[in-house]
């Protein structure tokens, strides 16, 4: 039997590093809508929207500047002027949005899984497999200097749970971290976070899975804003973040289901995604197996959310994986995809669609103004889903397969695994992270 050990070993970590290469595309807009990028597996697509071209990443040839392995967490600052990329290959990658040369490089000791840049851009957070949160300091001038190597410096954890995603509040007084144990932590963001984050002012407790988006929703009226939150328990939340107060829960779970929502198991609809209007009245919502989005209407004043309807994107069978929008587009960017699609020739897979009408919702017609865009009517056209999707045109059935593979890569990324406790001795002595420190 001892001798069968490794052999079964073996298996599972090859089991686990096929599993583990298929991730879901993700998409991120400026903030001005000046550019659009989009990650695939390692690849980072740009494409700038103000000069109609796609953007060269890194200013020498021969510079070192793209991820090894599949990007797991992507964004812009709130400002623009900073870009962060950052996953499986344990380096987070800052870029200047105007040369578009990767101005920092930090070595993590675990895969990224989420990043947050802080409102001044002076300082970027990101989160690690192992529930660990680190910040980096920015330098006040950002120019044409060298590549500099970074470090960073512990800011809080949730020890030994997975963080699936990080933001800051509106006022960047908080940051506000989500697990896979169904936590949603809210700290004090620190004068001098090089010392670390020891003041929690709540929790946010209420979901029965785990927590796999967060945003934030305000106007002028509410400039503080409230926090919204996705769930594998097929529900978005509304929050008094400051006290933890759960205001309001949206089942959106039995919506999908009416829509013959597509590929889910046992009627199980997580959200995936969601992003807010910028005067935070519409909450626009990805589930797993929804083809479109599912749109929720947000009355701030009342502290409600409800299910204004289903846009639906049925003629390809469009599943977004990753969705985003600017301050002040009028546009909802979308994309399917994922990387190292098994048995297909296809490495990297990525389908865009845009939705617009976003800046007509509070008209009374408001339900027949969201509009999908044919691909000719999308910005720059061809030439922008070109550099993004890496092709015009997608097979269907690769589509129906990216749809399966998307769906198992986040049950293997947030649904806890059950180990045998020889298995769980036999991976703490493989990990990385403690090589170095025997």
């Amino acid at each position: 039997m001892e001798d069968d050990e490794p052999l079964n070993t073996a298996e599972d970590n090859n089991k686990e590093a096929v599993e583990a290469e298929v991730a879901p595309a993700l998409i991120s807009v400026h903030p001005a809508q000046h550019s659009v990028a989009v990650a695939v597996g390692c690849e980072l697509r740009v494409f700038d929207l103000r000069e109609g071209r796609p953007v060269t990443l890194g200013g020498e040839p021969n510079e070192a500047c793209h991820h090894k392995e599949s990007i797991r967490a992507i964004r812009y600052g709130a400002k623009g002027k900073v870009f962060v990329s950052a996953g499986d290959d344990k380096v987070v990658k800052i870029w200047a949005t105007d040369t578009w040369r990767c101005l920092y490089s930090v070595s993590t000791e675990k895969k990224v899984t989420a990043v947050a840049i802080s409102d001044n851009g002076q300082f970027v957070c990101y989160a690690d497999k192992f529930g660990a949160v680190w910040v980096v300091e920015l330098d006040e001038s950002i120019g044409n200097q060298a590549l500099v190597q970074k470090k960073g410096s512990p800011l809080l954890s949730h020890y030994c749970s997975i963080i699936t995603s990080l933001e800051f509040s509106p006022d960047g007084q908080f940051i506000i971290t989500a697990d896979r144990d169904f936590k949603i932590r809210v700290t004090t963001f620190p004068k001098k976070p090089l010392d670390g984050a020891h003041e929690i002012q709540s929790y946010c407790l209420g979901h029965t899975e785990f927590v796999s988006c967060l945003a934030f929703v305000c106007n002028q009226d509410c400039p503080q804003g409230y926090l919204v939150s996705g769930s594998g328990d097929a529900t978005v939340r509304l929050w008094d973040f400051a006290s933890g107060l759960l205001l309001h829960t949206c089942e959106v779970g039995s919506q999908v289901g009416n829509q013959e929502a597509n590929g889910t198991e046992n009627n199980h609809f997580p959200v995936t995604d969601l992003c807010a209007t910028s005067d935070g009245s519409s909450i626009f919502v990805a589930v797993q197996g929804l083809p479109g989005i599912l749109l929720l209407s947000c009355n701030l004043s009342a502290k409600t959310l409800s299910v204004t309807r289903v846009v639906s994107i049925i003629e390809e069978e469009f599943i977004p994986t990753s969705l985003g929008t600017s301050l002040t587009s009028d546009f909802l960017w979308m994309v399917m995809g994922v990387s190292n699609l098994p048995g297909f020739n296809s490495s990297s897979l990525a389908r865009l669609r845009v939705i617009s009408g976003l800046t007509k919702h509070n008209s009374e017609s408001g339900d027949d103004q969201y509009n999908i865009l044919e691909d000719k009517q999308v910005p720059c056209g061809e030439q922008l889903l070109q550099q993004l999707q890496g092709s015009l045109s997608i097979d269907k059935d690769v589509f129906s397969a990216a749809a399966e593979a998307v769906k198992t890569s986040m049950r293997n990324l947030l649904i806890k695994k059950q180990y045998s406790s020889e298995r769980r001795e036999f991976r703490k002595r493989g990990r990385n992270d403690r090589k170095g420190k025997r």
